[in-house]
């Protein structure tokens, strides 16, 4: 059965600061100095911060736009016509004015602003200290999510530890991001407990906080550090889902796969999200966007049945019954099948699919971690033998490769199959020097698009000391 993490509602919005694109704007505003008072308004601060996690700048639109549609894996989808405009992300034109780029900065950063409100204001109010304590660490755990997904996708940003007067820093370097984000989560670990009563599921935990770590770390290619953060994971209890397929469905939620999931029920008065909805079947479960590319439908070996587990496709009926519709000849044939919530369980409250939880971080893919970071050390034994667990989960025979640049390559293949559709396919290439080659064909210029352009509305309000990525 579906818990929520809690049954609290959305705090008003809390405004301190001036500039446009680190306000949270909401109706029904308070300010911060009036409402940080008891426990309950620590609770619900903090509530607020988890529900921009289901939200649309978050996890629908925006975040397809720079995670998504730029890699080779996905297509814009519906039909030629339905929201052209996406077409700039995946030719790699949009500019400084598009906004996506600008949807998905702005919601990042008030994002923050809700972490940086509990961090700031929480540890002044007198309320159980423990509880006090675990609220700051989580806030500090999912400031360093928002972080590290600004860092990825904007380079470096500005950096702000707590509520400020006035917000007009210079950027950041990467590596003082990736610094911040370390000592973050660090602090999360210390405090965050492994597990919660089953009425708080979704809140983040040690394993999520170390996990992210793992990443990080993946990311600063500080291979020993990713190698030991996994390993302290990897001892926690996780392990694969055998079923691929259940994995993703309502009934694997917080399974013992799960690392790092976000919560999307449909309860009162929160709407679940939109998350599923924009990329469900178009006409029939969803409206039918960012789609599987033919290039992902290639990148599958024969026998892998993650394949039809992951690509959703007009004619079939599910392993669950339902019959996907033919739909209109003019749009999309494939969807996204790993967000897919069978019809029976669609609550007819919300939109479709918005019960279907965001999986952020899998166990599979700490083995995954694990197994690059152990090749880049030399430890090829090691990388084999977490490379194929996750093989031998898709029904595949363990890999062939034997040293350590074939193995690094086998492992990236396996990142893009494991993790398709996920929202990792354009980073990791980016990450690994991919991007140039694999996406060239696309219109993706190096030096330049490995990034994402600084909106220009942020520039003008940064009164000049902001300065623009290279190449917009």
């Amino acid at each position: 059965m579906k818990k929520i993490f809690l049954s609290i509602a959305l705090f008003s919005a809390l405004v301190s600061c001036k500039d446009e694109y680190l306000d949270i704007k909401q109706e029904g505003q308070t300010e911060a100095s009036s409402f940080f008072k008891t426990q309950d308004d620590a609770l619900q601060a903090t509530s607020a911060i988890y529900t921009f996690l289901r939200s649309w700048e978050n996890s629908a639109f925006p975040y397809q736009f720079v995670f998504g549609v730029p890699a080779d894996d996905v297509i814009k989808g519906s039909n030629p016509g339905d929201s052209s405009f996406i077409n700039v992300y995946d030719n790699f034109t949009y500019t400084v004015s598009d906004a996506g780029v600008r949807g998905y900065w702005i919601g990042q950063w008030q994002a923050v602003n809700r972490t940086n409100q509990v961090i700031t204001n929480v540890p002044g109010i007198e309320m159980d200290t423990t509880l006090k304590t675990r609220l700051v660490a989580e806030a500090k755990m999912l400031r360093a999510y928002f972080y590290f997904n600004l860092v990825r996708i904007y380079g470096g940003v500005p950096i702000y530890d707590k509520v400020e007067a006035v917000y007009e820093k210079p950027r950041n370097s990467v590596d003082e991001v990736y610094d911040f984000i370390i000592s973050d989560l660090k602090a999360a670990i210390d405090v965050l407990p492994q597990t919660y009563p089953s009425s708080e599921l979704g809140r983040v935990t040690k394993g999520a906080a170390l996990g992210l770590l793992s990443k990080v770390y993946l990311y600063k290619k500080d291979w020993q550090k990713a190698y030991d953060t996994s390993n302290q994971v990897m001892a926690m209890g996780y392990d694969l889902d055998p079923d691929f397929n259940h994995l993703f469905r309502p009934a694997g939620e917080f399974g013992k796969e799960s690392v790092f999931e976000v919560n999307c029920d449909c309860q009162p008065p929160y709407k679940g999200s939109q998350y599923a909805e924009v990329q469900g079947v178009r006409d029939q479960f969803g409206w039918g966007f960012f789609t599987p590319s033919n290039a992902l439908e290639n990148a599958f070996e024969v026998g892998d049945i993650r394949k039809e587990l992951t690509i959703l496709r007009n004619g079939e009926t599910t392993p669950e019954g339902d019959l996907i519709a033919m739909g209109d000849p003019l749009s999309v044939t494939t969807y996204n099948q790993k967000v897919y919530v069978p019809k029976a369980l669609n609550n007819s409250a919300c939109g479709y699919g918005s019960i279907q939880n965001i999986r952020i971080l899998r166990f599979a893919e700490i083995l995954l971690i694990n197994a690059e970071a152990a090749n880049e050390l030399g430890n090829t034994s090691t990388a084999i033998t977490n490379l194929n667990r996750v093989r031998t989960r898709a029904s595949l025979a363990g890999t062939t490769a034997s040293n350590q640049t074939t193995l690094r390559n086998a492992i990236w293949h396996e990142r893009r199959v494991e993790l398709a559709l996920e929202g990792d396919r354009f980073v990791d290439l980016v990450r690994t020097g991919q991007a140039a080659t694999v996406l060239a064909p696309y219109g993706f210029k190096a030096g330049k698009n490995e990034v994402f352009p600084i909106p220009l509305d942020a520039m003008d309000q940064s009164h000049g000391a902001f300065t623009q990525n290279a190449g917009y």
